[in-house]
């Protein structure tokens, strides 16, 4: 029972993570019906912004409550300017095109950013892009053990805590911005039908564009809790983390807040105890797997509704 319920906690962990990022993606496509499969890429940016920072500081001042923030506010307000950037002169012209259009040019965006990063780039002894070669994500948070039950049955790690709790406050926010206040009543405005929330004087351009760098910033703070977890940084680790983050919100119903952070939650679980009782190796493949099973039971996703099309 002690080790089900270690692997529960470390799924929840990981789950958490999952969330964060498959919220960009669910709100990006409430608002615009547009899969934004840049986002893991976004996500990367993030966090090597936060190693470029953490690298910045003192080892001491990385690692204390001020450096640690720092370094979360700073990979976070980047990604939200390129989460604006990427809108305003990718998605924007192409708004009134059709859907694949927009589209091919994610995928486009998307291979540019993880690409670009894995050129070396230095001008004038300053690194402004890093190359392909991995690289160890400083230890902003010093792994400790936080909790511990009985002869180390149940171990919880401060990084969890940490973790868990920075992605409910953020998750908390991002409901509460959605569903109580005047913004969030003009996104859902925009999501229903944004040409008649034009002529009712909502500012669509500044509500999509808000849109993107809300999941943008949400990316680069799921990037360095994941950065911390994981410590390895490296051009194309978006791809991967993007895609279950994707196939997380799916499962909840892409487009529905509470879905994908429920789709999250429920991949990483099965993630945690398809390593714990079975092969890591498996890992990727049931989780793609469980997608399949949730779309073929309910396709518009567990929180999803299903909307009939006019023809």
């Amino acid at each position: 029972m002690s080790e089900f319920v270690q692997h529960i906690i470390n799924g929840l962990a990981s789950g958490t993570i999952y969330a964060l990022v498959a919220l960009g993606y669910t709100m990006v496509y409430g608002v615009l019906k547009l899969i934004n499969f840049a986002h893991g890429d976004v996500m990367m940016v993030g966090v090597y912004v936060g190693y470029a920072t953490s690298r910045q500081l003192e080892r001491d001042t990385s690692q204390s409550f001020f450096g640690v923030t720092l370094i979360f506010l700073v990979a976070m307000m980047t990604c939200a300017a390129l989460g604006f950037f990427i809108e305003r002169f990718a998605y924007r012209p192409l708004r009134e095109k059709p859907k694949l259009t927009a589209l091919i040019t994610a995928i486009g965006v998307s291979f540019f950013l993880s690409y670009s990063f894995q050129v070396e780039t230095v001008v004038g002894g300053l690194t402004l892009l890093p190359g392909a070669a991995p690289k160890a994500f400083p230890e902003i948070i010093k792994p400790t053990e936080w909790l511990v039950i009985g002869d180390r049955d149940i171990v919880i790690w401060n990084w969890q805590v940490i973790s868990i709790g920075i992605a409910a406050v953020l998750m908390t926010g991002l409901q509460y911005l959605v569903f109580k206040t005047r913004f969030g009543m003009a996104m859902r405005a925009v999501s229903f039908d944004h040409r008649t929330a034009g002529l009712m004087g909502i500012p669509v351009d500044k509500v999509i564009s808000f849109t993107f760098m809300l999941g943008s910033a949400l990316a680069a703070g799921a990037g360095i809790l994941y950065a911390i977890k994981d410590t390895l940084v490296q051009p194309l680790m978006g791809v991967t983390l993007g895609l279950k983050a994707f196939v997380a919100a799916v499962i909840g119903g892409i487009g529905h807040v509470p879905g994908a952070v429920v789709g999250a939650l429920a991949l990483g679980l099965v993630e945690e105890f398809v390593v714990g009782y079975g092969s890591s190796t498996w890992r990727d493949a049931v989780a793609f797997g469980f997608l399949i099973l949730v779309l073929l039971v309910r396709p518009e996703g567990i929180f999803g509704r299903m909307t009939a099309e006019k023809v």
